[in-house]
């Protein structure tokens, strides 16, 4: 029994070996039946020392397929950021339309600045405008203590250069309305911090109180106007001259408020009565060098005597004119 299951197994190993090699033979007999014939697999190289297991993709582009897609595995995030903050920003500045586009909005922008300079300079004259905020801490901490204290400076002249007038902070006694200016604000703020104090503030009562005191200037300058004008008086003031000598009386109302405040109601009227006696002072001494000249020539060519006194009238109404308006705008702060 045992012999005959070894030689089966013989016969079918003998089998087996001639049905490998006929199949072998007929593969390679293919290619001349019309059959296509197996290729034979290289043998790939040994892996070197440099070999690695995957392609640095950290700094190379992303490939792109033939429909203009990236392959996946590469992180496109970061480089559409690039690109937009980057690329865009350049393509912005190299772009002929984007060029057009600025170099056309700012000609607009320049057409509107010269319009708008074209129509302030109708009214007012900007670089007479700007001479009078000409100053620095040295010319207005002389100017305040001239308001304050008049009595002690002696030269009211005011001084030019090739027939025009220095700027304020080259001459103390020039007008400025950089005072003014700072002193209303500076009023129209003490009269709300009154006001609260005195449990009466309300933004309806603070608008009233900047309202009258602008009104207030505006009527002065123009009946300081109108009466130069019918009396034919021929000087050097101008519009913003008045309205600086106006708005001076500012300085001494913030004094007068603040008296009031800490020292009750003597100390309003103590503070009222020297406030308003420098500042006529003040207003006489100034305006004399620019209305008060004008007499001697005026005199000898119309040989009347009215007119120069009706002028020395105006400047000196105009002083006592001051404390009427003090009191007028801060009696009422103060109680």
């Amino acid at each position: 029994m045992i012999y005959f299951i070894i030689k089966t197994l013989s016969i079918r190993q003998v089998v087996l070996t001639f049905l490998t090699s006929t199949t072998d033979n007929v593969t390679m007999d293919l290619p001349h039946h019309g059959y296509r014939a197996t290729k034979p697999r290289a043998r790939a190289a040994p892996p070197g020392a440099e070999s690695v297991l995957f392609d640095d993709t950290s700094s190379a582009p992303p490939a792109m397929n033939s429909q203009g897609y990236y392959t996946p595995g590469y992180n496109v995030g970061a480089q559409s950021n690039d690109m937009q903050g980057g690329i865009g920003v350049n393509n912005l500045f190299t772009d002929p339309m984007a060029n057009a586009a600025m170099m056309y909005g700012s000609s607009i922008a320049n057409q509107g600045k010269d319009m708008v300079n074209k129509e302030i300079g109708r009214f007012m004259s900007v670089n007479k405008l700007k001479y009078f905020f000409a100053v620095d801490s040295k010319y207005v901490m002389k100017k305040l203590m001239i308001l304050m204290f008049p009595y002690t400076h002696q030269d009211w002249e005011v001084r030019y250069h090739r027939d025009t007038p220095l700027t304020p902070r080259q001459d103390v006694n020039a007008p400025d309305l950089y005072i003014p200016t700072m002193a209303f604000i500076t009023y129209i703020l003490l009269a709300g911090m009154a006001l609260g104090i005195q449990k009466r503030f309300s933004p309806e009562v603070l608008g009233l109180c900047a309202s009258t005191a602008l009104v207030w200037i505006i009527i002065e300058v123009l009946v300081m106007l109108l009466s130069l004008y019918l009396l034919t008086v021929h000087s050097d003031l101008t519009t913003f001259d008045l309205i600086a000598y106006s708005g001076y009386k500012y300085v001494g109302m913030i004094f007068t408020v603040l008296c009031g405040l800490l020292f009750g109601s003597d100390g309003y009227y103590v503070a009222l009565a020297w406030s308003s006696c420098a500042l006529m002072f003040f207003i006489v001494r100034s305006l004399k060098m620019k209305i008060i000249p004008s007499l001697s020539s005026d005199s000898m060519t119309t040989g009347s005597s009215a007119k120069p006194q009706f002028r020395l009238y105006i400047t000196v109404v105009t002083a006592i004119f001051q404390p009427i308006i003090i009191y007028w705008l801060t009696s009422h702060l103060v109680r």
